[in-house]
């Protein structure tokens, strides 16, 4: 039994502790960048906040999923700033931004330098800035892991900018900053976190220590999901982002599987939200899984579909399509009507089976499989 832990020095979870962001910011200097989502006024909490305590900063907005030339414009401001740390405050793209504008503000060269399978892949030639992590979403847990996911539209590619470096210093899950989430986002984003549960849990790379931080969280999970698209509710809520968190944690330190290595493909040739892609292909990827896994991960699998089970009522053998039944009766859209056409999966797949995500499968995939997964979601 060998594994490591990577994990941010200092999380902190619970109501109210996103009041601690400013000083704790300035604990690493007094110039800092804030990146914000698409609603700028959503950060002007914070950026009052920081103010008030002697912050001089730079508000950069991330108004959509972060992409390579959005990088490059992000840049050049950044490093005329000369910040001391960067802070994101939003959902997953924003935190994906931030983290990959610390990463490489510090560093000379282009950034498709340092991006996976359309790059480079070259290490980054400084350390990051410290980066702090404030997510106002529960889906990504994009607060703990090592890598920005970009977009690289002139390829049609979703890749990673990946690190250990580039962990958060200080991740604060805030559940209050999710409340009142608009109901399609929860949706989506909450199915990208139970899909982060899962797949680290079936992962072939799986250790002790994700197995701890997901065997216990998938039920309740699905169940506050399920609560939340009933009506708005705290408790669900702190599930939720627990869950997030405790996902991100475990994939940063095992692995993924067949549904985020077709997610990255799919991402960048429609432009859809990772989150509803993820929660879309979750129940045929299982489905599939339920066609090719023999022995203990066998066993995983179907501790998985009890889990579902029993957070949806039905039979475990049939989980996967309850699964996917339940989250298109509750708004999410198909492939197709998130822009995938048919004529394009064979592409998909091609991508897919050559992705980092792929090597964390309990199995590998065929593309006859992954087909058969497609055409399901």
């Amino acid at each position: 039994m060998t594994f490591s832990i990577l994990q941010p020095p200092r999380i902190l979870f619970g109501r109210g502790e996103a009041a601690k962001a400013p000083a704790l910011a300035l604990g690493f200097g007094r110039r800092g960048a804030v990146i914000h989502g698409r609603d700028a006024a959503r950060a002007a909490w914070l950026l009052d906040a920081l103010a008030e305590a002697g912050a001089e900063t730079l508000a950069l907005p991330c108004p959509a999923e972060p992409t390579l030339p959005m990088l490059e414009a992000a840049l050049g401001p950044l490093r005329d700033f000369r910040p001391d740390w960067v802070l994101a405050l939003g959902g997953g793209a924003a935190l994906d931004f931030g983290k990959a504008l610390a990463a490489l503000a510090p560093g000379p060269g282009a950034p498709l330098n340092h991006l996976e399978i359309v790059g480079r892949g070259a290490p980054l030639a400084a350390a990051p800035l410290p980066f702090l992590a404030l997510p106002s979403t529960a889906g990504t847990g994009a607060e703990a892991t090592k890598n920005a996911v970009i977009g690289v539209p002139d390829r049609a590619r979703k890749v990673s900018l990946r690190d250990d470096r580039m962990i958060a210093r200080v991740a604060i899950v805030d559940p209050a900053l999710t409340d009142r989430c608009p109901r399609a986002v929860t949706l989506a984003s909450g199915l990208d976190a139970v899909t982060q549960l899962i797949e680290p849990f079936l992962s072939a790379k799986a250790t002790p220590y994700s197995d701890a931080l997901t065997r216990p969280a998938i039920a309740p999970a699905l169940t506050a999901l399920k609560r939340l698209m009933e009506g708005e509710d705290r408790a669900a809520r702190d599930a939720m982002a627990w869950a997030s968190l405790s996902g991100g944690l475990a994939l940063a330190n095992s692995g993924l599987g067949a549904v985020h290595g077709l997610s990255g493909p799919i991402g960048g040739a429609t432009g859809a939200a990772h989150g509803a892609i993820c929660g879309t292909l979750l129940g045929p990827v299982l489905a599939l899984y339920r066609e090719t896994l023999g022995g203990p991960a066998r066993e995983r699998l179907e501790a998985v579909f009890g889990m579902i089970a029993s957070a949806l009522g039905s039979a475990a053998e049939n989980a996967p399509e309850t699964l996917a039944a339940w989250a298109r009766g509750a708004g999410l859209p198909g492939l197709a009507a998130l822009g995938l056409a048919a004529e394009a999966h064979g592409a998909v797949i091609e991508a897919a089976l050559d992705s980092s995500s792929m090597k964390g499968a309990p199995t590998a995939p065929s593309p006859a499989h992954l087909a058969a997964a497609l055409k399901a979601a």
